[in-house]
C-alpha cells in the first residue's frame, strides 16, 4: 500500500496538503499551492496554475484516493501512516545494501578493470584502423601504377603488331624473286607468289598514298619483279589463246585448263590494262574466226543431210492430190502429203530436244536424211553448247559481268550468229512447209528456257530476231493454203464419193498438228490462223457435198468428213479445242438430219401424221384431226408389213455408208431409238379421245416387240 503511494505523484501531493493542514488551519489551500509551485520549480503564471489544478483533479480521481474519501478515512493519519511504512521500507533497503558492501565493492572493482581493458583494446583497434587505412592507399597507389603499365603494355604491343605487319608487308623475300623470274608460271609456286607480288603491289600504292617513307626501298624491286611477271603471264596467255586456231570441235577443253590461271589475267588487269587488253582482243579475234569457220563449215555439211524432195509452192493444202501413195502409207518426206502430217516429227521438241547433235559425216556414210526441223535442232544444240560455255567462260575468266559480259559474248559470236540468220533468212524465203517453221519455233522456245535455267542470256536478242525470220513466213504458208481451199473448184478435183476426202484429211492433221503443239506454248496468232483455216475448211465441204444430187448423199458425205476430222482432232490433241468443239457440233446436227432422212423412205407417213397430229391437239384442234379412220388404218397395216424388213433395209444402208465402222453403228443406234421415239408418240397419239375407239388400234404391234428387234442390232463392243 505504501509502494502504491509513493508512486501516485497525486497521492503524494494530497498528503503534503494533509501534513500542512495541520500547522496552518484555514489557509491550507494557499499553502499548498504555493509548495506546489515550489516543488515544480514553476514561475506564477495562469499556465502553471491551471496545470496544477489538473494535478489536483487527477489526484483526486486516483482509485485510493477515491476509497478513502469514500470511506470517510483521514487523511492525515493515513498520511502518517504511509509515510511511516517508507521510512521502514528505506530502513530495511539500506541494511539490504550494508549486507552486499562486499560483492558492491568487488563488482565495482571488476567494472573498472573491465573498462581499463576496453579502452585499451579501444586504443589497439584505432591502431589498426590506421594501419589499414594507410593499406588502403597503397592499395589504391599499386592499382594506378597496374593500370597504367596495362594501357602502355597494350600500347606497346599494338604498335609492335602493326610495324611488324607493316615490315612484313614491305620486306621482299628471295623466295619471291626466285619464283617470279625462275619458276615456270604452271607450277603453283609461281601462282602462290604471284598472289602475294600482287597483294605487296597494292600495300605499297597505299602506303605510298600515305607518304609512308620506307615504301621506297622497296618499290623498285617490286616494279622489275610485276614487268617479269606480267611478260611471262603474256606469253603464257598468248599461247594458251593460239592453241584454239587448231581444228578441233571441242573447245572446251582448253577453255577449262585457262579457267585454272584466270588469276593471271585478274593480275594483268589490276597492274597492265593494256596487256590484258591485248590478251583479251586477241582472244575475241582468234574465237570468233574459229566459231564462225566451225559453224559455217557444219552448216554447210550439215544442209546436204536434207530430203531431197521438199515442199514448194504447189505442195498446198487445196492443190489437187497427184501423190501416188495413199494417205495412210508410212510417212516419208517424199511423199508431200507429209507437210500436213506431225506423226513422229513432234519428237523433235521432246525426247530428241537434247539428243546429240548430227554428225555429218557419219551421217554421209550411212546415207541417212533428215527433215529440216532436225537438222535446225542440231545446229542450234550445237551453238546453245557452245555459246553457254562460251558465255560462263567469259564471266569467270574475263571478270565482267551484265552488259560487259554480254558485249563480250557479242564480239565472239557476232559474226556467227549473223551468219545464223543469214542461212535461215534464205532458208525460209523457199521453205513452204508449215509444220517445220513451226516445230523450228517451238525449239526455239525450249532452248530459251534451256538457258534461262543455265543462267545464260546470251542469246536472247538472237532468239527474239529469228522469231521474227520465222513467224512472218509461217503466217504466210498458212494464209497461202487457206486461200488455195478458197480457190479450189469441186468440179475440177475429178470424180467423188461420199467417203472423206483427201483435202479434209490433210486439214484434219495438220490442224491437229498445230493445235497440239500449240497447247504448249499458246500462241494467239496460231489461233487466229486456224480459225480462218477451219472456216475455209467448213465451206469447202459444203461445196463439195453441194455436188451430190440427193441430200441423203450429202449428209453421208458431211458425216463421214466431219467424223473423220474429229476423229483426228480427239486423238491427236490432249485438250478440248475450239475445233473439236465445233466439229461436234455440225456432225451432230447432220446426223440429226440424216436420221430423219434414212426413215423417211420407210416410215415417213407414219412421222409426218405424228408431227400434224400432235401440234393439232396440243392446240385443241380436234375437229381437223377427225375422219382420218382410213390413213390410220393403212399406217398401222404398212407399219405391220414392213418394219423388220425396213430395219434390216436401215441396218445395211447405214452401215454401207459410213467408213468409220463405230460411227456408223452409233448413227444406227441413234436411227433405231428415233424410231421407236416415233412410234411410241404414234401409239400415245391413237390413245387420245378423237382415236380411242379405232378398230384397228388391235392391229398395233406391241412396242416391246420393235424393242427387241431393235437390240438384236446393238453392238456387242
Amino acid at each position: 500500500m505504501a509502494e502504491q503511494v509513493t508512486k501516485n505523484p497525486g497521492l503524494e501531493i494530497g498528503l503534503k496538503k494533509t501534513e500542512l493542514s495541520d500547522n496552518s488551519g484555514d489557509n491550507l489551500d494557499n499553502e499548498l499551492v504555493e509548495l506546489n509551485l515550489g516543488e515544480l520549480d514553476l514561475t506564477s503564471d495562469e499556465f502553471i496554475l491551471d496545470e496544477v489544478d489538473t494535478h489536483i483533479q487527477e489526484n483526486l480521481e486516483d482509485e485510493l484516493v477515491k476509497e478513502a474519501l469514500k470511506t470517510g478515512v483521514d487523511l492525515r493519519h493515513y498520511s502518517r501512516q504511509v509515510e511511516k511504512e517508507l521510512q521502514q521500507v528505506e530502513n530495511a533497503s539500506i541494511q539490504d545494501y550494508i549486507k552486499e558492501a562486499h560483492n558492491i565493492a568487488s563488482l565495482h572493482n571488476q567494472i573498472t578493470a573491465c573498462d581499463s581493458i576496453l579502452e585499451r583494446m579501444e586504443q589497439m583497434l584505432s591502431g589498426f584502423q590506421t594501419d589499414l587505412s594507410s593499406i588502403s592507399s597503397e592499395i589504391q597507389s599499386l592499382q594506378d601504377q597496374s593500370l597504367s603499365m596495362n594501357i602502355k603494355l597494350k600500347n606497346r604491343q599494338a604498335v609492335r603488331g602493326e610495324l611488324s605487319q607493316f615490315v612484313d608487308e614491305l620486306v621482299v623475300p628471295e623466295v619471291m624473286v626466285n619464283a617470279i623470274l625462275d619458276a615456270p608460271v604452271t607450277q603453283r609456286q609461281f601462282l602462290e607468289q604471284l598472289h602475294e607480288l600482287n597483294h605487296k603491289i597494292n600495300f605499297v600504292k597505299e602506303q605510298s598514298f600515305k607518304e609512308a617513307v620506307a615504301c621506297r626501298d622497296v618499290q623498285d624491286i617490286l616494279e622489275k619483279l610485276k614487268l617479269k611477271a606480267i611478260t611471262k603471264i603474256r606469253e603464257f596467255l598468248l599461247q594458251k589463246i593460239y592453241q584454239f586456231r587448231k581444228p578441233m570441235t571441242n573447245y572446251q577443253v582448253p577453255q577449262n585448263a585457262m579457267l585454272k590461271f584466270r588469276f593471271f589475267y585478274e593480275f594483268l588487269l589490276a597492274n597492265e590494262r593494256h596487256v590484258a587488253k591485248e590478251c583479251r582482243d586477241e582472244y575475241i579475234d582468234t574465237m570468233s574466226k574459229m566459231y564462225y569457220s566451225y559453224f559455217k563449215g557444219y552448216t554447210s555439211r550439215l544442209m546436204k543431210l536434207q530430203y531431197e524432195e521438199v515442199a514448194d509452192k504447189d505442195d498446198l493444202m487445196g492443190v489437187e492430190d497427184t501423190a501416188k501413195k495413199g494417205f495412210f502409207s508410212k510417212p516419208s518426206l517424199k511423199n508431200r502429203s507429209t507437210i500436213f502430217t506431225l506423226g513422229n516429227r513432234g519428237n523433235i521438241i521432246t525426247s530428241e530436244l537434247e539428243a546429240p547433235i548430227i554428225v555429218p559425216h557419219a551421217a554421209q556414210k550411212s546415207e541417212t536424211r533428215y527433215s529440216f526441223e532436225s537438222l535446225f535442232r542440231s545446229q542450234h544444240f550445237a551453238l546453245v553448247d557452245n555459246a553457254c560455255c562460251e558465255y560462263l567462260f567469259s564471266v569467270e575468266f574475263f571478270l565482267v559481268q551484265g552488259s560487259p559480259a554480254q558485249d563480250l559474248f557479242n564480239a565472239v559470236f557476232g559474226k556467227t550468229l549473223s551468219m545464223f540468220l543469214k542461212h535461215m533468212d534464205v532458208y525460209t524465203s523457199d521453205c513452204f512447209d508449215a509444220i517445220a517453221i513451226y516445230l523450228c519455233i517451238h525449239i526455239i522456245y525450249r532452248y530459251q528456257v534451256l538457258m534461262h535455267k543455265r543462267i545464260v542470256p546470251a542469246l536472247d536478242k538472237y532468239w527474239e530476231t529469228l522469231l521474227e525470220v520465222l513467224w512472218p513466213r509461217f503466217s504466210y504458208i498458212l494464209d497461202l493454203n487457206i486461200q488455195s481451199i478458197r480457190d479450189c473448184d469441186p468440179q475440177k478435183l475429178g470424180s467423188i464419193d461420199v467417203r472423206p476426202h483427201y483435202i479434209t484429211r490433210r486439214y484434219a492433221e495438220f490442224s491437229s498438228a498445230l493445235i497440239s503443239l500449240n497447247q504448249t506454248f499458246p500462241d494467239e496468232r496460231v489461233d487466229q490462223l486456224l480459225a480462218q483455216l477451219q472456216a475455209e475448211v467448213e465451206n469447202f465441204i459444203l461445196r463439195m457435198a453441194a455436188e451430190f444430187p440427193l441430200r441423203k448423199e450429202q449428209l453421208v458425205f458431211l458425216i463421214n468428213n466431219y467424223d473423220m476430222m474429229l476423229g483426228v482432232l480427239m486423238e491427236r490433241t490432249s485438250e478440248e479445242s475450239k475445233e473439236t468443239e465445233s466439229f461436234q457440233q455440225l456432225l451432230q446436227a447432220r446426223t440429226q438430219e440424216f436420221v430423219e432422212e434414212i426413215l423417211a423412205p420407210h416410215f415417213g407417213g407414219m412421222i409426218a401424221f405424228v408431227k400434224e397430229t400432235e401440234g393439232l391437239l396440243e392446240r385443241g384442234q380436234t375437229d381437223q384431226v377427225k375422219n382420218q379412220d382410213a390413213r390410220i388404218t393403212k399406217l398401222v397395216r404398212g407399219f405391220a408389213v414392213n418394219w423388220k424388213q425396213a430395219i434390216d433395209v436401215i441396218n445395211q444402208e447405214v452401215m454401207r455408208s459410213f467408213t468409220n465402222f463405230k460411227n456408223g453403228t452409233q448413227i444406227l443406234q441413234v436411227t433405231l431409238t428415233q424410231l421407236i421415239q416415233y412410234y411410241h408418240r404414234f401409239q400415245k397419239v391413237l390413245s387420245q379421245a378423237p382415236f380411242k375407239g379405232l378398230q384397228v388400234r388391235g392391229e398395233l404391234i406391241n412396242i416391246h416387240h420393235v424393242m427387241v428387234e431393235v437390240k438384236k442390232n446393238k453392238p456387242t463392243f
